[in-house]
C-alpha cells in the first residue's frame, strides 16, 4: 500500500489544499490533525481558539469522510505521532502546508525534518498563501506574492482510499479534557467552512459598499468588516481564493457601464485587496525573522522599557479598568466577542506602550489569547510597530479622548459596553471624570467608586514617550540599523521591483533629525492621533 498521510496545520480546508490533491495519487490517504500539548500549553493559546478550531476539524471530518477517508484526530506529540503512523502502516509520504507559526511551531517543524530525515520518510510541504520560504530578498516579494494569487485554485480531490483503520484514541477533545484554563466567548465567530461561505456570501453581496468608509469607528467596523480573519487564521478559507473573488467581482462591475456600477464597490475592493497583500506581507517578516516574537525588530531599543513594567497598569488594561471609556469598552468587547477592529487594536496597543509605558511582550500575550483571528506572523510585528520600536514606522501616539470623539463621539459603543457609564450626561461621556460632584451623584456614577479614573494623564505620559523616543531615533547607531530593518523587512513599491532599491517615506523618518511636521501616507499625523 502507498500512503500520503496528509498533515493538518493552519489549513483546516478540502478546497485550494495542494497537499490533500498531491496526496490523493497514493492508494490510500490518512488525513490527520494532532492536539499537540506544547502549543496547547503555550502562553498565546486559550480555550476560545481551541473551541473554534473543533467547531473547524468537524466540518472537515465531514469533508473528508463523504470522500472516503476521515480526519484522524489524536493527541501527543506529533513526532510520537508519525512513529505510530510508521509502526502501524508502514512507511508513507508525509504531505502539508508550510505554516509561519510561533517559536514552539517552528522548533517543532525543526525535529519533524529531523525525524523524517533519520526514518527514510519523504515529507513534502507545499507554500502557503503568498509567504515565500527562504526569502533572499524583499525586493521581489510583491511579484512573488501576485504570480502565486494568480495560479488556478486547487481542485478538491474527489475520493480518497482509506487506510483502513483509524489510530486510537481518535476524535475530538474538549477544553477540560486537553488541560484549558478559561472559559470560551459567547459572542465569538463560529468556527467552518460553512460560517465562513456564509461571511463571504454576506460581504460581498451586503457589506462590501461601506467596507472602505466605515473600517475605523466601532460603532460601523462590526458590521462593515469582512469578519473574515479567523477562517483566514486557520485556513478554513485561502488568501488565493479570496483574491480569485476579488478579482471576479471586479471585472463583474466594471463591465457594467458606469452610471450603473454600485456606488463604492470599486474602492472597497481595493482596499479589501490591499489588506489581503498586507497579511502576508507582515507573515513574511516573521518567516524571514522568527525572532521578531520575542525581541524587538530594532533591537537599539532594548530596554526602553523592561524595567518601567507596571502589573498594577497591565492587569488595569487588560480587565478594562483604566478609567478612559473608550479603551475600557474596547476590552469589553475583545473579552466577550474576541474581535475588535483594526483602529481600535492599535489603540489599545498604543495606550499599553506609550500612556502606560509597557514593554510589548506581554501586553501581546494577552491579545494574542483574546483575538480569536490571532496570527503569530501578523500579530508581533503589527504590536511592535504600534510600540514603535520598528525603527521604520513613524510614531502612532493614539489620544484616547480624541479617538472617542473622532470614532464614538455620542458615547453609544462605549455605552454598550460599559453599562455602568449608561446614565453620565452626555456632555460628560468622553471624559466622565470631567463631572462636578453634583452631576456624578445625579447620574449615580461616582468616579473613583462605580467607575475608576484615569490611571494617568494621557497628555503628559503621551509627550513623555514621544520625547523619549524621539531623542532615541536621533541617535547615529538606531538611524543606521533602521536602514537595515527597512532592507529586510520595509515595504516595497511593486512598481519598482526590479529597479534601484529606494526607501520609502515611511522608513526615511528614521533618519530624521527632528520630527516629521507633515503625516506621512497612510500614517497619522502623531500630534492629531
Amino acid at each position: 500500500m502507498s500512503l500520503g498521510v496528509v498533515w493538518f496545520k493552519r489549513d483546516l480546508r478540502v478546497f485550494d489544499h495542494l497537499p490533500l490533491l498531491q496526496a490523493s495519487g497514493h492508494t490510500a490517504v490518512l488525513p490527520l490533525y494532532v492536539y499537540e500539548p506544547e502549543i496547547i500549553r503555550a502562553p498565546d493559546f486559550s480555550t476560545q481558539h481551541l473551541c473554534f478550531i473543533n467547531e473547524c476539524l468537524a466540518e472537515l471530518d465531514q469533508a473528508l469522510s463523504g470522500r472516503g477517508s476521515p480526519l484522524q484526530i489524536v493527541h501527543g506529540e506529533i513526532t510520537h505521532v508519525l512513529k505510530r503512523i510508521r509502526e502501524e502502516f508502514g512507511s508513507f509520504t508525509l504531505y502539508s502546508h508550510e505554516e509561519t507559526g510561533n517559536a514552539i511551531s517552528y522548533a517543532r517543524d525543526l525535529r519533524v525534518a529531523d525525524w523524517c530525515a533519520a526514518n527514510s520518510i519523504a515529507w513534502k510541504e507545499s507554500p502557503s498563501n503568498g509567504v515565500v520560504r527562504r526569502l533572499s530578498s524583499r525586493d521581489e516579494w510583491s511579484t512573488l506574492w501576485m504570480q502565486r494569487m494568480r495560479q488556478p485554485l486547487v481542485r478538491a480531490p474527489d475520493f480518497l482510499r482509506s487506510p483502513g483503520k483509524m489510530l486510537t484514541p481518535n476524535g475530538l477533545m474538549t477544553p477540560r479534557q486537553l488541560g484549558c484554563d478559561g472559559t470560551d466567548k459567547p459572542g465569538r465567530q463560529r468556527g467552518g467552512r460553512k460560517p465562513a461561505s456564509q461571511q463571504v456570501k454576506g460581504f460581498f453581496d451586503k457589506q462590501l459598499a461601506h467596507y472602505r468608509y466605515s473600517l475605523s469607528s466601532p460603532l460601523s467596523a462590526e458590521d462593515a468588516c469582512s469578519r473574515l480573519s479567523p477562517y483566514i487564521a486557520h485556513g478554513v478559507i485561502s488568501i488565493r481564493e479570496l483574491m480569485h473573488k476579488v478579482w471576479k467581482m471586479r471585472a463583474q462591475v466594471q463591465s457594467l457601464p458606469e452610471p450603473a456600477q454600485p456606488k463604492g464597490v470599486l474602492a472597497s475592493l481595493k482596499s479589501f485587496e490591499s489588506r489581503l497583500h498586507w497579511h502576508c506581507h507582515f507573515i513574511q517578516k516573521l518567516e524571514s525573522e522568527p525572532e521578531i516574537e520575542l525581541r524587538n525588530v530594532h533591537r537599539g531599543f532594548d530596554g526602553l522599557r523592561e524595567e518601567n513594567f507596571s502589573q498594577e497598569y497591565f492587569e488595569r488594561w487588560c480587565t478594562g479598568e483604566t478609567g478612559f471609556p473608550l479603551i475600557d469598552a474596547c476590552m469589553k468587547m475583545l473579552a466577550h466577542t474576541g474581535w475588535i477592529n483594526f483602529r481600535m487594536r492599535a489603540l489599545l496597543i498604543s495606550f499599553s506602550s506609550y500612556q502606560l509605558w509597557n514593554h510589548w511582550r506581554e501586553p501581546s500575550l494577552h491579545l494574542a489569547r483574546e483575538f480569536l483571528d490571532y496570527e503569530p506572523g501578523i500579530h508581533y510585528p503589527q504590536i511592535q510597530m504600534q510600540s514603535g520600536v520598528t525603527g521604520i514606522n513613524t510614531l502612532r501616539i493614539y489620544n484616547p479622548v480624541k479617538q472617542a470623539h473622532d470614532q464614538d463621539p455620542e458615547g453609544i459603543f462605549v455605552r454598550r459596553w460599559l453599562p455602568q457609564l449608561e446614565n453620565v450626561p452626555q456632555d460628560f461621556i468622553i471624559e466622565p471624570w470631567t463631572m462636578p460632584a453634583e452631576v456624578q451623584t445625579a447620574s449615580g456614577v461616582l468616579i473613583g467608586q462605580h467607575y475608576p479614573a484615569p490611571i494617568v494623564d494621557h497628555l503628559a505620559t503621551a509627550a513623555y514617550a514621544r520625547k523619549t523616543l524621539w531623542e532615541l531615533r536621533r541617535d547615529p547607531k538606531v538611524r543606521a540599523e533602521a536602514v537595515s530593518v527597512f532592507q529586510r523587512h520595509g515595504s516595497r513599491n511593486p512598481a519598482r521591483e526590479g529597479r534601484p532599491r529606494r526607501m520609502t517615506r515611511a522608513a526615511k523618518v528614521a533618519t530624521l533629525t527632528e520630527p516629521p511636521q507633515l503625516p506621512l501616507a497612510l500614517d497619522l499625523p502623531e500630534q492629531d492621533a
